[in-house]
């Protein structure tokens, strides 16, 4: 089944093309920026995040913290960071998921060969 792009400028369509995407299209909204010396080695401006890989948030309450990305949850388009955690009431500490588009990725994760040849297109 072969996805065509949203032709469509109402956001209502828009919205209801992004939750109707299907996994292999989700991937590609999971990208972040990458650092200025990641930018400079590969001249890319972003790049999917995947599961080990090194971020920094860049927006909200924990900006600037930096860790390796627990998991990617291309259901909800989150991803939790080591490190980044909230609080709850009875003060047990929770995962806080955040959208890729508030990390910057530092280091990234090539034991895969296929992310390589991908990232040197």
């Amino acid at each position: 089944m072969e996805m065509k792009a949203n032709k469509s400028k109402q956001p209502r369509k828009q919205r209801k093309t992004r939750y109707n995407a299907p996994l292999h299209i989700r991937h590609k909204f999971m990208s972040a920026p990458l650092s200025e010396a990641l930018r400079d080695k590969y001249e890319k401006r972003s790049f999917p995040v995947r599961k080990g890989d090194t971020v920094r948030v860049m927006r909200g309450d924990d900006k600037g913290k930096e860790g390796k990305v627990r998991s990617v949850d291309l259901k909800r388009e989150r991803i939790t960071v080591e490190g980044v955690v909230v609080a709850r009431s009875d003060l047990s500490e929770v995962p806080r998921s955040i959208h890729p588009s508030n990390v910057m990725i530092t280091k990234i994760d090539l034991k895969d060969k296929l992310r390589e040849s991908a990232l040197m297109r």
